[in-house]
């Protein structure tokens, strides 16, 4: 499920590990179940993991030390606009994906 960082959900994860969301630039995986919260390269390979084949296979990068994956992550989400653009008006989720959501979508 996805939360905002915004949302009352998010508010409490990022407040229950002392992140400051200002200094917050990626993605954050939190995991209820083992109380961890992952942070750029290393939530995006554990999210990895549950999507279908053969996505679920980009987890094998977790084997790469922290700092190498992060600045790969770094220099990725830093010219994604310029490699795939970049959309003038935001999407409207589906019912489907809405339901993934924990909170209100605005």
């Amino acid at each position: 499920m996805f939360a905002a960082l915004q949302s009352d959900v998010g508010k409490q994860v990022i407040k229950h590990f002392n992140v400051d969301p200002s200094k917050t630039d990626s993605i954050l995986l939190y995991s209820p179940q083992n109380e961890t919260l992952k942070i750029k390269s290393t939530a995006a390979l554990h999210a990895a993991k549950s999507l279908d084949f053969p996505l679920q296979l980009l987890s094998i990068f977790l084997i790469i030390p922290t700092f190498i994956r992060n600045w790969v992550y770094d220099f990725i989400a830093k010219n994604r606009y310029k490699w795939y653009g970049k959309k003038e008006s935001c999407w409207i989720p589906t019912p489907e994906l809405k339901a993934k959501f924990i909170g209100k979508l605005n």
